[in-house]
């Protein structure tokens, strides 16, 4: 088996464009979904209205996969961080000075994910799959990131193809399909302050529960009698922190990788 991590982002599906075309020899194209409530929109939107239907059109199989407790309940990363009484901190909030913390949301809510489905289906020490990771050329940096599970062989078919997410896009475009968004969780702390910008001028009822997230998480940090955590490297609350963004220039510039599994 060999498959790929989809994201939904630029790179993954110009890599669903490429296995259409059999240029990769990539059939399976695993989509871990951190939540409803989670995933940001756009992408959720972009699977099931282009990327779907991209793919049964063209015999790839898609398969969208939630994170599922022993218990049997489907679990989300939003639902995690505001379960009441809950002390989990998965994703990479900002310490007082800016400096991220450590996280588990990428292993919990992808990386596990997948590898359970890879696992059901066949996979293991000595029988791994294939995985490819959507990494363009000029993100190469993040190719040693990746931790390799005993279950996967880690396999980078972009920068075997020195492309670039320029190229991505030009496949995608070339095929008549919308570019994707970023592929991000709403809320991510990685976030840039131009992204936060962004979202309170688009989307600003996003933004409001984005506030209201590092609000829950300061109070319960203070409840513990512990520093308070933000989401903006900025050292104070996200809507002190964040003003609207400018509208957009009529130029499609800057970069629109995913940071989680794309």
């Amino acid at each position: 088996m060999k498959a790929i991590s989809f994201g939904g982002g630029v790179q993954s599906m110009g890599l669903m464009v490429l296995a259409a075309r059999r240029e990769i020899p990539h059939r399976c194209f695993l989509f871990a979904n951190v939540g409803h409530d989670s995933e940001d929109p756009r992408t959720l939107d972009y699977v099931e209205r282009v990327a779907a239907p991209y793919a049964r059109a063209h015999g790839l199989d898609l398969h969208i996969l939630d994170r599922v407790t022993r218990s049997g309940r489907r679990e989300t990363l939003w639902g995690r961080l505001m379960r009441p009484g809950s002390r989990s901190l998965p994703i990479p909030v900002r310490m007082p000075n800016g400096a991220p913390g450590t996280r588990s949301c990428t292993k919990d809510f992808k990386i596990a994910v997948t590898g359970r489905w890879l696992r059901e289906h066949g996979a293991g020490p000595q029988a791994p799959v294939e995985v490819g990771i959507g990494i363009s050329l000029d993100e190469v940096a993040r190719a040693s990131n990746r931790h390799v599970e005993p279950y996967e062989r880690i396999t980078y078919p972009l920068l075997d193809l020195r492309m670039r997410r320029a190229d991505c896009l030009s496949v995608i475009a070339d095929e008549g399909l919308e570019a994707p968004a970023k592929s991000a969780c709403w809320f991510c702390p990685l976030k840039s302050r131009g992204g936060w910008s962004e979202l309170l001028r688009d989307r600003p009822v996003l933004f409001e529960r984005a506030c209201e997230l590092e609000e829950t998480l300061i109070a319960r940090r203070a409840a513990l009698g512990r520093d308070p955590v933000y989401l903006t490297r900025a050292g104070r609350p996200l809507a002190e922190a964040v003003g609207a963004a400018q509208d957009e220039l009529p130029l499609d510039v800057g970069c629109d990788s995913g940071w989680c599994m794309t």
